[in-house]
Parts: C-alpha cells; sequence; structure tokens
C-alpha cells in the first residue's frame, strides 16, 4: 500500500484481483500472475503460431486450482489460493534450506543463510502469485533428499520441481552430480539414486507428452517460450555491456533509459551471484556450483536481463556460502543493503515498473 501512494504506476493495470482495484490484494498479483490465473481457471490451450500458456509449467497453476477451489467459487478464489500455496511453500522452503545448510555449516551460519534468503532484493517475490517460492521449497527439498540419500524425497520432488519452472529442467545435471556423490562409495545404495532421477526425468516428460498431446510437439512449451521473445542459447554479453556502461556513463544510462533502474537491479544481482559461482564451488562442492551455473546460463543466453533476480531468487546454494561469513558486522551490511533494494524493488514491482 505504501508503494501505491508514493510512487505513480508505471503502466495501466492489467487485471485486478478482485474484480476491481484493490490498493491492497492487486499488489500481488503482477504481470505472469494473470497467466496461471488463467490457467488454474481455464486450463492450457494451445495457439498455433502463437502465443501459447504453454510456456508457464503445470505445478504452479494446476495447484493454485485446487487449493483455490477449496475457498470459495469465484474468481478471486484462485487469486487467494496463489497467495496461499506461496506463503505455505515460502516457509516450508526456509525450514527446508536450513536443514539443508546444516549439512554444510554450523548453527549460526545457517539461521544467516535463510535470513539472506527471505531478504534478498527479489525475495518479495515469494509472497506473490508466482512460482518462486513452490520452486524453491521443491528444489531445497530435492536437494536434501539427495543429500541425505532419501530417495522418495529426492525423485518426488525433483519430479514436481521441473515441472513448477523451466529452469528445473537445468537442475537436472547438479542432481545426478549430488546423487552420483552420495552413493558413490556405496553401490547398494546405487538403484535408490538412479530411481529417484528417473522420476525426476519422468516429471519432465509427463509435461512433454501433455505437450505432444495438445499440440503434436513434445517440446511446445519451448516453442511458445520463444514466441515470448525470449530466445535462449546466445551469448551471454549483456552483464558485460551493463558493467561497461554504469562505469563509463551510468549518470546519463540511468535518467534516460527507462528501462534503466529495472535492468540495473536485474543485471547487478546476476552479475553478483555469477561473480560467487567459484567461491561456491571451493565451499560447498562442484553439485551447487554447477545448480548455479546451468540455471543462470538459460536467461543469461537469452540476451535480456528480465528476470535475472527471479532467476538468482532460488540460487539457494548462494545463500548458504554467504551465511558462512562471521560478524556482526558484516551481517549487518548485507541485511541493510539488501533490505533496502528489497523494498525499492517491491515498490517497483507494485507499480508495474518492469520488474517481473
Amino acid at each position: 500500500m505504501f508503494a501505491n501512494v508514493v510512487f505513480p504506476l508505471q503502466e495501466k493495470q492489467q487485471f485486478t484481483v478482485m474484480g476491481r482495484p484493490h490498493a491492497f490484494w492487486d499488489a500481488f498479483a503482477r504481470y505472469d500472475s494473470g497467466w496461471y490465473h488463467g490457467i488454474a481457471r481455464d486450463g492450457y490451450a494451445w495457439v498455433e503460431g502463437g502465443r501459447s500458456n504453454l510456456a508457464f509449467f503445470p505445478a504452479y497453476p494446476l495447484s493454485m486450482r485446487h487449493v483455490g477451489r477449496l475457498l470459495g467459487s469465484r474468481p478471486h478464489h484462485l487469486y487467494l489460493g496463489g497467495i496461499l500455496i506461496s506463503w505455505v511453500a515460502f516457509v516450508v522452503a526456509l525450514l527446508l534450506l536450513y536443514r539443508l545448510a546444516r549439512l554444510d555449516v554450523d548453527e549460526e551460519a545457517a539461521l544467516r543463510a535463510v535470513h539472506y534468503a527471505a531478504l534478498f532484493p527479489f525475495a518479495f517475490f515469494y509472497g506473490l502469485v508466482y512460482s518462486e517460492a513452490l520452486f524453491l521449497c521443491l528444489m531445497v527439498a530435492s536437494f536434501y533428499g539427495f543429500r541425505t540419500r532419501n530417495w522418495a524425497l529426492a525423485g518426488l520432488a525433483g519430479a514436481v520441481a521441473v515441472c513448477t519452472r523451466v529452469n528445473g529442467i537445468m537442475a537436472a545435471p547438479a542432481m545426478a552430480w549430488i546423487a552420483w556423490s552420495s552413493v558413490r562409495e556405496d553401490r547398494k545404495a546405487w538403484p535408490g539414486a538412479v530411481t529417484a532421477l528417473a522420476l525426476v526425468a519422468a516429471g519432465f516428460a509427463s509435461w512433454c507428452a501433455f505437450n505432444w498431446q495438445l499440440s503434436g510437439n513434445p517440446l511446445e512449451w519451448k516453442a511458445s517460450i520463444e514466441r515470448w521473445g525470449y530466445y535462449p542459447g546466445g551469448l551471454p554479453t549483456q552483464l558485460s555491456s551493463l558493467a561497461w556502461t554504469l562505469l563509463t556513463r551510468p549518470y546519463d544510462y540511468l535518467v534516460h533509459d527507462p528501462a534503466a533502474p529495472a535492468d540495473t537491479l536485474n543485471g547487478l544481482s546476476a552479475l553478483l551471484v555469477v561473480a560467487c559461482i567459484p567461491f561456491v564451488w571451493w565451499r560447498l562442492g562442484t553439485g551447487y556450483a554447477l545448480f548455479m551455473a546451468a540455471n543462470l546460463a538459460l536467461p543469461l543466453s537469452s540476451g535480456s536481463f528480465l528476470g535475472l533476480g527471479r532467476y538468482c531468487l532460488v540460487l539457494f546454494p548462494f545463500f548458504i556460502w554467504l551465511g558462512g561469513f562471521h560478524g556482526q558486522t558484516t551481517k549487518t551490511a548485507i541485511v541493510g543493503v539488501s533490505a533496502g533494494l528489497y523494498a525499492l524493488c517491491l515498490a517497483l514491482f507494485t507499480t508495474l515498473h518492469p520488474i517481473y
């Protein structure tokens, strides 16, 4: 509500939660939230040669449908179901993150990791009608399962995770590495690890099978993403370009380019996380570094800044590594900077600036 009062709307509101403008509830649903609501309400529809909602993976909107129907039959109940899922998943994700961090760091460092994850500048997405909280919850649960040889948890959580966001697919190599690291000296545990990885693959295969049934193309989800103007696979040059621009003409860029605030916040978040990947590898191992690198390779290869902050948001090894820094001064600095940027990003998002 504070953001709605202080910042004017950047663009016209696309939809409302309650069917009419509402300063509080509408802040929970912007941009992609409308697509999730449409899938929850009407299901998937394939548009041949055009933009399709198959670009949005199914776990979150289908969960919205079932939880929303428990709350009531009106359209806004689906949005409320999405908010409820996001908040519950966020709380569970933080509890699981603490337990996962404790496998590598002491109690105080694990608690710091949880605090930093909750205060990351883009962490407000965890409480919105977006899939980030559910994805983080499932990813942390799956990695915890692989680390502790709880193969059922690893496989089932991983299977749903790869059906939650497109970057879930990019986590498969890291899952395989963690699984191998857990069982390489114990052949009796190999069948469990292989079964868990097979469940993850089956989850992704089921999503491709649905795409094939609906459109005749098992990779229609990929084609749909590309029709939205998002083309992964290129050279990731946007971060170096942003860094050079900020070094050589920061005032002109930030003042005169309408996209500069959002691109800078997204780009600097990604630049920070990319720079930390070698340190994560050194401190926490190859599996976690691979997870971070693969998940960032997808959006960075698109050449776009859009969504980079949200991709960084779910890279939990970064927060575990960051939690390993001791000292009250360091913690105060991290929390202070993160909280300030969090407030700025939230204000820009709720007033329909291109933070999404």
